[in-house]
C-alpha cells in the first residue's frame, strides 16, 4: 500500500511550480519584443473596464508573413518564461496571427491584413493617438 502514495507525492513533486505575472508585466515583455525585432506601427488598446477578454490589446505589423510568423514565435517563447504558453493561431499563413495570453491579446499583421481589417479603429485607437509604451519607439 506504500507504493501509490509513494507514486503519487513524487508525481505531484514533479509538477512544474505555476508561473505568475501581471498583465502590466506582460504587456512590458511584449512591447519590448516587438520593439527589439522591428515591429511596426505597435499600439496598445488598454481594455480594462471595456472589455472582460483582456486587460490589454496590442497591435502591430510585420513587413512580410515572414516576419509575422518570426514576431509571433519570439513573442511565444518570451511569454513562456514567465507565464504559461500563449494560445496561437494564424501561424501556418503569418497574414493575421493571434497571440492569447489571457491578459494580453496580441494582433501581428501583414501591411495590407492590417489596413483591410482595421481593428484597432473598432476600440477608438490609431497609432498616433496610443504610444507605443514604455521602452518602445
Amino acid at each position: 500500500m506504500d507504493a501509490p502514495l509513494d507514486f503519487l507525492s513524487a508525481h505531484r513533486a514533479r509538477k512544474p511550480k505555476v508561473k505568475s505575472s501581471t498583465a502590466s508585466d506582460m504587456l512590458d515583455l511584449i512591447l519590448h519584443v516587438l520593439d527589439e525585432h522591428k515591429a511596426e506601427d505597435i499600439v496598445t488598446v488598454d481594455l480594462s473596464g471595456k472589455s472582460p477578454l483582456a486587460d490589454y490589446m496590442v497591435v502591430a505589423t510585420g513587413r512580410s508573413s515572414r516576419q509575422v510568423q518570426a514576431l509571433a514565435d519570439y513573442l511565444a517563447r518570451a511569454i513562456k518564461e514567465i507565464a504559461y504558453a500563449p494560445k496561437v493561431e494564424g501561424m501556418s499563413q503569418g497574414d493575421w496571427v493571434l497571440l492569447d495570453t489571457g491578459d494580453v491579446i496580441v494582433h501581428l499583421f501583414r501591411p495590407e491584413v492590417r489596413e483591410f481589417y482595421n481593428i484597432e479603429s473598432m476600440w477608438g485607437a490609431t497609432p498616433a493617438a496610443y504610444p507605443p509604451g514604455p521602452g518602445v519607439s
